[in-house]
Order: structure tokens, then C-alpha cells, then sequence
């Protein structure tokens, strides 16, 4: 479905897929499988979710993201609302000028695609209590891609093009930021990019 034909289809089965979700007897549709390049020659797959499950999967951003944000560190810049990169960056700036000098660059190599999703239930069921959420989104980790006309399982991973995929990464790696936190590490945290420091200059 073209974007531009949602409306009238939202129009014309708004009802009828709304109580689908609230029953929880919706099932999401197979995302489509896309590749493309990266600054360092690699690939990066994407996955594009349907024009209707884009909406969903929004609705249930806009809902769950008031209920987390207050669990996130204050550190944590990337996929969250009123927050930036170059507030991540004006961060890593003051915490130069207060004297760190050892600086870790960290990236979790292939994190959305290595998500276990066990894990990732287990730790929204510990917030969300309402059971249709946990399974909806649970639907849409296992829901499979398209590749080039093939169907494909998704056991492992977050789907990254999908509107819930962002919160759902900050929610998993939110242990790691509060523990760096426990640490006493000054860190800064972009999605899956963090940068750590530790020595102040004597």
C-alpha cells in the first residue's frame, strides 16, 4: 500500500483493525529486507515495515515512551524526544572541559541485529503489565522479512526501520547505562554508540 492511500484504508477498516489490535488477534505483516551502503563500505540491512504497521507501531511509541523516559539516564541522547546529536556531542564537550582526558569509543557491533528477543520481552514485561502490548509488539520481532520474494524468520534482533525498534533499543541497553552509571563512568550514549571516560587530567 502506497502511503498516500493509508488514509481512506484507515478510513474504511479503522474499526475493524482497531479491535483486531485491542483483542489481540492482529498479526503484523513481513517487513521488507533492503540493503544499503555504509560510510566504511558495509552494508546495512533495513527493514520497512507496511503503511499500516508503521501506525501501529507508532501508537505504541507514543504510548510506552512517557512510561520509560523517566527510566533513561540523563546521558542517553539518541531516539529520544528534545534530544540530539549535537546535545551528545555538547556533553562529550563538557566533560573534556572538566578534565577527562581517556576517551572510549564503543560501538556494539551489529546491535539490532543481535538482540536476543527473549530478553528484550522479559525486560518490558517487567514495565508494561498489559499483556496484549508485550504480545503485539513480541509479533512484530517474529513477524519475518521479505527478501527479494522470499519469506524470512526473524528469531533474533530488532527489526531497525521500524517505529518501536528505536525505544526498544534504549529500554535493553538502559541496564548498560544505569551500570556504567553504578561505575562511577562518565559516559555518553547515542544508540548504540557510547563514549566512555574516565581519568580526569591531573
Amino acid at each position: 500500500m502506497e502511503v498516500e492511500h493509508l488514509l481512506q484504508y484507515l478510513k474504511d477498516n479503522g474499526e475493524e483493525l482497531r479491535k483486531s489490535v485491542l483483542d489481540g488477534k492482529y498479526h503484523p505483516n513481513p517487513v521488507r529486507r533492503v540493503e544499503i551502503p555504509k560510510d566504511n563500505g558495509k552494508m546495512r540491512t533495513l527493514w520497512i515495515p507496511t503503511a499500516v504497521d508503521r501506525v501501529i507501531q507508532q501508537a505504541i511509541a507514543q504510548e510506552l515512551s512517557p512510561i520509560f523516559e523517566p527510566q533513561f539516564v540523563e546521558t542517553s541522547y539518541g531516539f529520544r524526544p528534545k534530544r540530539s546529536a549535537h546535545d551528545a556531542l555538547r556533553k562529550c564537550k563538557e566533560y573534556a572541559n572538566q578534565g577527562y582526558t581517556y576517551v572510549v569509543d564503543m560501538d556494539l557491533e551489529k546491535f539490532f541485529d543481535t538482540v536476543n528477543q527473549s530478553k528484550m520481552i522479559e525486560i518490558l514485561s517487567r514495565t508494561v503489565k498489559d499483556g496484549r502490548v508485550i504480545s503485539l509488539i513480541h509479533k512484530y520481532l517474529t513477524a519475518g522479512a521479505m527478501n527479494r520474494g522470499k519469506f524470512e524468520e526473524t528469531k533474533l534482533g530488532l527489526v531497525q526501520g521500524g517505529n518501536v525498534s528505536p525505544m526498544c533499543s534504549n529500554i535493553m541497553l538502559n541496564e548498560l547505562d544505569h551500570e556504567l552509571e553504578r561505575r562511577g563512568i562518565k559516559f555518553v550514549r547515542y544508540a548504540d554508540d557510547s563514549v566512555p571516560r574516565r581519568h580526569r587530567a591531573v
